[in-house]
């Protein structure tokens, strides 16, 4: 299930207008469009030519719900990227308090940070094809499982990721997002349902068409 906001839509709005700002920095390209890592840790996926409405994207890599969507709709979100029709940020989170949920997120999310813009969405691929399951039970993505999918995902980090060197920083960034449960997505800051489990209608949302069946 999607959990909601406690916030207001006015601080969803608020939200929505830092993410962009946030196109500032130099990132990997791919043709016009470019992966840029932030300096609180979400990676922007974007043509920052065009005017494409921004989808805010905050996920727990321990997440079943997240690794759903995930699995549903990323094709279709980074095509869309790649078009030029929407900008996404996406926004690693720790929603869990309860162990061993927490410890695995945590984890993971810090690996996130020591993977270079180049190797991430293949790095994010792997989170989620190695999530730990059942859910609420399972310890995983341990420290060498970490390094090892980075490395499988061409990057060799192992020190950064054994070391969790960006534990501290992703804590104090999830501290500073308002958000009850993942997956969490905004539109333009006008936070989306069920449609974010549905490529079609996650399309018809973004560009105002009739989508596609992908």
């Amino acid at each position: 299930m999607v959990k909601r906001w406690v916030a207001v839509a006015v601080a969803c709005a608020v939200i929505a207008v830092i993410s962009v700002l946030a196109f500032a920095e130099p990132g990997v390209s791919s043709g016009e469009v470019r992966l840029t890592r932030q300096a609180d840790g979400s990676m922007v996926l974007a043509d920052r030519s065009s005017q494409a409405p921004v989808l805010d994207v905050y996920e727990d890599f321990d997440c079943p719900v997240c690794k759903r969507m995930h699995d549903a709709v990323d094709g279709t979100l980074q095509r869309l990227a790649r078009e030029g029709k929407v900008k996404i940020v996406f926004h690693a989170v720790t929603i869990f308090r309860d162990e061993p949920m927490r410890s695995n997120s945590l984890r993971a999310a810090a690996a996130a940070r020591c993977v270079p813009e180049e190797n991430w969405l293949a790095f994010r691929n792997r989170l989620y094809a190695m999530q730990p399951a059942p859910h609420g039970v399972a310890s995983g993505f341990t420290v060498k499982e970490l390094a090892g999918a980075a490395r499988k995902a061409g990057a060799a980090v192992d020190e950064c990721v054994t070391s969790q060197a960006y534990a501290q920083a992703h804590l104090e960034q999830t501290a500073r997002t308002r958000i009850q449960g993942t997956p969490t997505v905004l539109l333009d800051g006008r936070m989306l349902g069920d449609e974010v489990f549905d490529a079609t209608a996650l399309e018809r949302a973004i560009t105002g068409g009739d989508g596609v069946v992908v």
